[in-house]
């Protein structure tokens, strides 16, 4: 289970994250070591035969990289290509090894994101560690695919990739500073060297400036009804639940997101927020009331076995700026992969 991103991350002041100061330094060496140990070859890295497309980021937390990687499947289904996806399956009990997802697997064995990841898009999805690895598996058991997504994989050096999507929320990047004393895997320079950045929410005139010739695109995630966990093809108009009162639940990097959606949509929203990937249990949706219960559909995967009645989940869709897709058809067409 994730645990919550601790409060000195988000401030540059705090003791601990001084503290911290020369660890990060340290790892911000090591990182920066091992980034170009791959690009001299030294480290070896597996090219496929296919193009590899990264969905990333450079911090910890949740930045909305599964929307993108939906939206990302669709625009290349619609331009006639046949996706797969490969993911690390955090949280799954896969750790250690490989294996292909079926739309109606179990969150608990294959990981909450690869799940859901299956059922949205409708393409194959293999899960390991060993990102190549399952990459390998993926194109064995489905040699159709021309084209991969690796979920969550900017810092997984190890699979070499044609183009790098970064996924940036402000919010996420905390102090800026490396981990420990930050939330940053690697630094906002890191940003100025993928092929087409993804802003959701609103970026600082500092982050721009450290992005240099980066284009940017900005995101928004956007829903329209609630679809019944216990009777999936009934939907509800948001507007249905306008005004009421609602336990909102959310096992999601950023929890106010979702809390602050709902509550744009009129809902008179209770938080319930949990740590990123939590393992729900029955006991956790038991608010000893009346009242709707809605949550993400990363949760409703886990959820479902067990939902009340009364149990809601609240489907969303990023929608990204206009020539977005096609700038990533253009870079994929052009075949020339990143270093």
């Amino acid at each position: 289970m994730a645990a919550k991103a601790p409060a000195f991350w988000f401030r540059r002041n705090h003791p601990a994250a001084l503290a911290l100061l020369p660890l990060s330094l340290l790892f911000r060496i090591l990182a920066a070591l091992r980034r170009r140990l791959y690009r001299a070859g030294v480290l070896s890295s597996v090219r496929l035969p296919v193009p590899v497309i990264v969905v990333g980021n450079i911090a910890v937390g949740g930045s909305g990289k599964t929307p993108v990687v939906e939206w990302l499947v669709r625009a290349l289904v619609i331009a006639g290509r046949r996706p797969g996806i490969v993911s690390r399956g955090y949280g799954s009990r896969q750790d250690g090894g490989v294996a292909l997802v079926p739309p109606d697997g179990d969150p608990v064995r294959y990981g909450d994101e690869p799940v859901l990841l299956a059922r949205l898009c409708g393409c194959p999805v293999a899960i390991g560690r060993d990102r190549p690895a399952a990459a390998q598996a993926l194109l064995q058991a489905h040699p159709e695919c021309d084209v991969l997504i690796s979920d969550d994989g900017m810092q997984h050096y190890r699979l070499a990739r044609d183009l790098e999507l970064a996924v940036v929320d402000e919010r996420v990047l905390g102090n800026c500073w490396p981990l420990p004393a930050g939330p940053l895997r690697e630094p906002l320079s890191r940003l100025a060297t993928v092929e087409l950045v993804i802003a959701h929410g609103d970026l600082s005139p500092t982050l721009r400036e450290a992005l240099h010739a980066a284009p940017v695109f900005p995101m928004q995630l956007e829903g329209a009804a609630f679809r019944s966990l216990t009777v999936p093809d009934r939907l509800l108009p948001a507007a249905a639940l306008a005004g009421r009162r609602v336990h909102a639940v959310a096992g999601i990097g950023r929890p106010q997101r979702f809390f602050d959606q709902l509550a744009s949509l009129g809902l008179d929203v209770v938080p319930h927020p949990f740590p990123d990937h939590h393992r729900f249990v029955a006991a956790d949706l038991d608010f000893g009331g009346a009242q709707p219960i809605v949550m993400t559909s990363k949760d409703a995967v886990k959820c479902a076995a067990f939902a009340p009645d009364d149990c809601w989940e609240f489907p969303v869709r990023a929608q990204i700026g206009a020539g977005a897709a096609e700038l990533i058809l253009e870079k994929l067409n052009d075949g020339s992969p990143t270093a």
